[in-house]
């Protein structure tokens, strides 16, 4: 029996895919569960009728994410912080406040997006990669400066 996945089975395929497989697996198992449906014409229509949605939908997504990685890129950072005399910061910059400077240039961004290995504890210029979308990373120049007291 030929199938369309609704949903990724191991071993069997990804979403959307059209497979065969044994009519009692069908039967017994992928279509009561709600994995597969049965792969008529209608439904095989209705498959490339969402496929064209589906990637309509990431090619929004994806030119929504390069306006925000070619904002990121045009903004300069300047973070000021308390330093001893080696240039070593008496605290840190963070994920947190990197993400605080974001959300007041008005580009919001979740934290977790912002892949800091681990706080920055010295003075001078340090480049941070934001994930923007899974295929589309910014690097935002981050300038730590001395504040003056």
């Amino acid at each position: 029996m030929e199938v369309i996945l609704k949903e990724a089975v191991e071993k069997l395929g990804e979403v959307g895919a059209q497979v065969k497989v044994a009519d009692g697996y069908a039967r017994n198992f992928l279509l009561p569960k709600g994995l597969a449906i049965q792969a008529t014409k209608s439904n095989l229509a209705r498959l490339r009728h969402e496929r064209v949605l589906i990637e309509q939908r990431e090619h929004k997504e994806m030119q929504d994410a390069q306006k925000i990685a070619n904002k990121i890129r045009s903004l300069s950072c300047v973070m000021k912080r308390q330093a001893g005399e080696q240039e070593k910061l008496f605290g840190s910059v963070t994920s947190h406040d990197i993400a605080d400077f974001l959300t007041a240039s008005g580009v919001d961004i979740d934290r977790k997006k912002i892949h800091l290995e681990e706080p920055i504890k010295s003075l001078g210029v340090h480049r941070v990669p934001i994930k923007v979308h899974p295929e589309v990373t910014a690097e935002l120049k981050i300038k730590v400066q001395k504040e003056e007291a």
